[in-house]
């Protein structure tokens, strides 16, 4: 049976295992109504005999029915006794998020989150920045949107891309490069649920009390939630994007991650507006595909490009602390060196020397001891407590090395 010291590390795995897939059923429950209800609003149509306020409806077939649906711009004359809500997917989809960062980023902030060679923090200083900067956004934006450029959607837009750029820009200079699109991720999602949380539904209650009350609801508060629901539609899709980038080191680890992630708005952009017309009924804005297709090509070319600092980002450019220095100095750290180095390294290095593989999977490299010490619990995981590493046993690790990479690890925890 695992002792405690051992068993700690799986529990947290599994953790983590739960929090992610809480956070992706939230996410398809938001994102799935979001998409719908953009849908459904752009493609109602005028119809003879509408009641009064209505604004259009649309008739739709799904799983053997059919659903007549009408929308009334501002509300029915009357509150109807029976009304569905569409907020908690939001929250959810935030929370598991913001839980999922913390066990994720924050847990494992000497991993994943802190680069020494951008700037030197220590773990509570990198989370009050991790944190701190996810309410800049919704500041920022809630000011834009509430000044004189609600008349200036376009503009506003603009600017919302600014400092969604800015932003890419800022964290590039301070956490890892996977840190960097997840939190952009985070930041971004921050302000859609804001938009939710502290708009669009607060409104939406407001024209219910003046129904509920006999008053004729103000038609500005319905304005007001359709432009925040509008950008929430437009920043979904880069959203998705930046969730799923740490799977993808040419995505994160390239120097010019924040340019990427500058395009994949912009792409959002136009795969949303070929939708959004074709649910509409506007025609099928055929530029907008080799726009989507030119922009990708550009992001590819963008993260081929070298970095010239490769060698200052080395995880051996900064002192172990004295966390880390407990695996340098625990029984068996020499063998599981050599171990990890000739079973691990030829893909987990700054020059992949494995066929078919670019860059070191996930970001993690395994070609010195520095490194080595600080994936200390993803080697662990990995290729100890399971053999999910090497993948199919490539480099034919043997069960006695496994054991040793167990062993190595339990004495770092008794020492």
């Amino acid at each position: 049976m695992l002792d405690f010291d051992l068993l700690q590390p799986l529990i947290w795995s599994w953790l983590e295992f739960a929090v992610r897939w809480t956070h992706v059923i939230t996410a398809i429950a938001w994102i799935g109504s979001s998409f719908y209800f953009i849908a459904l609003d752009l493609g109602l149509r005028k119809a003879p005999n509408l009641p009064v306020g209505a604004h259009g409806e649309e008739w739709q077939v799904h799983g053997g029915g059919f659903y007549h649906i009408r929308k009334f711009l501002v509300a029915p004359e009357h509150m109807p006794e029976h009304l569905t809500w569409f907020k908690w997917e939001s929250y959810s989809t935030w929370l598991s998020g913001a839980a999922l960062l913390m066990v994720t980023y924050w847990a494992g902030a000497n991993l994943f989150l802190i680069d020494p060679a951008k700037m030197e923090l220590e773990v509570w200083q990198a989370i009050l920045v991790s944190a701190g900067s996810l309410t800049i956004g919704w500041l920022v934006y809630d000011f834009l949107c509430k000044s004189s450029l609600d008349e200036k959607p376009t503009l506003l837009m603009v600017l919302l891309f600014v400092l969604l750029v800015a932003m890419g820009w800022g964290y590039n200079h301070v956490f890892t490069g996977r840190a960097v699109l997840l939190h952009l991720g985070a930041f971004t999602a921050t302000i859609m649920t804001a938009n939710v949380f502290f708009i669009i539904i607060p409104n939406q209650k407001i024209v219910v009390a003046d129904l509920k009350a006999g008053r004729t609801p103000d038609p500005k508060y319905g304005k007001i939630a359709k432009l925040r629901s509008t950008h929430n539609n437009y920043l979904t899709l880069p959203v998705i994007f930046l969730m799923l980038s740490n799977h993808y080191p040419l995505a994160f680890a390239s120097p010019y991650n924040w340019v990427i992630a500058a395009l994949v708005f912009l792409m959002g952009v136009t795969i949303r507006h070929w939708f959004n017309s074709r649910h509409a009924r506007k025609g099928n804005p055929y530029w907008t595909i080799p726009a989507t297709i030119l922009l990708f090509l550009a992001i590819v070319w963008i993260s081929l490009i070298p970095a010239d600092y490769l060698e200052e980002s080395d995880a051996a450019s900064r002192p172990l602390t004295e966390y880390e220095m407990k695996y340098a100095n625990a029984a068996g750290f020499e063998e599981v060196t050599d171990i990890v180095i000739s079973r691990c390294s030829m893909c987990h290095a700054d020059e992949v020397a494995w066929d078919g593989i670019g860059t070191a999977p996930r970001g993690i490299h395994l070609d010195n001891e520095a490194r080595i010490i600080r994936a200390a619990r993803e080697i662990f995981l990995n290729a100890g407590a399971t053999n999910a590493m090497p993948p199919a046993n490539v480099t034919f690790m043997e069960p006695e090395e496994r054991r040793a990479i167990v062993n190595w690890y339990k004495a770092a925890q008794q020492g």
